[in-house]
This record gives C-alpha cells, sequence and structure tokens, in this order.
C-alpha cells in the first residue's frame, strides 16, 4: 500500500497519542511478539510500539523485520518509539480518504 504524505501526515497526528501497544525488549524479536505485533494491527490498524532491542543497527534491523513480516508501513520512528500502520481489508477502522 502506497501512502501519500498527506495521510501519513493524518496518521502520524493520529499516533500522537498512542501508547506503546507492543514492546520488544532484550529477548529480541520472538514469535510471540510478532504475533502480538499482527493481533495488534488487526484490530487497531495503527499502533505505536517501543523497540528496546540495542544499538540503532539493530533496532533498524528489527523494525524493518517486523514491517516485512506483517505486511505493515512505518508511519514513523523517533528513537526508540515506532508507529506502524496495516489496513484491515475487511473492517477498516481508519479512514484515509484525505
Amino acid at each position: 500500500m502506497v501512502l501519500t504524505k498527506s495521510q501519513i501526515k493524518y496518521l502520524r497526528s493520529l499516533a500522537h497519542n498512542l501508547k506503546p501497544v507492543v514492546r520488544v525488549g532484550q529477548n529480541g524479536l520472538t514469535e510471540n511478539v510478532m504475533e502480538e505485533v499482527k493481533n495488534a494491527l488487526e484490530r487497531h490498524e495503527l499502533i505505536k510500539m517501543k523497540i528496546s532491542v540495542g544499538e540503532r543497527e539493530a533496532r533498524d534491523e528489527a523494525l524493518q523485520k517486523i514491517c516485512v513480516e506483517t505486511k505493515s508501513e512505518c508511519i514513523q520512528q523517533i528513537g526508540n518509539i515506532a508507529v506502524l500502520f496495516r489496513r484491515n481489508a475487511q473492517k477498516p477502522v481508519i479512514s484515509l480518504a484525505k
């Protein structure tokens, strides 16, 4: 899914007040963490997550792997906080008609 700049800006504004629903800690990306990310994206479409796996390269690699495996898009990343979006085809929650 390709998002326009105005859609990304709109999604970032929606994510501003969100709390992280998934946390990736010192154990890294486990199957349970990936399942939790998939379930959260299915329910909410837009989630904020905290990735605390070490240095910047490891964090970026973990985020990239999450995006590929969940087929989601990283809307924003600031430090160890990332915002992901994936459209729910059956029951869309967020309207992107902008």
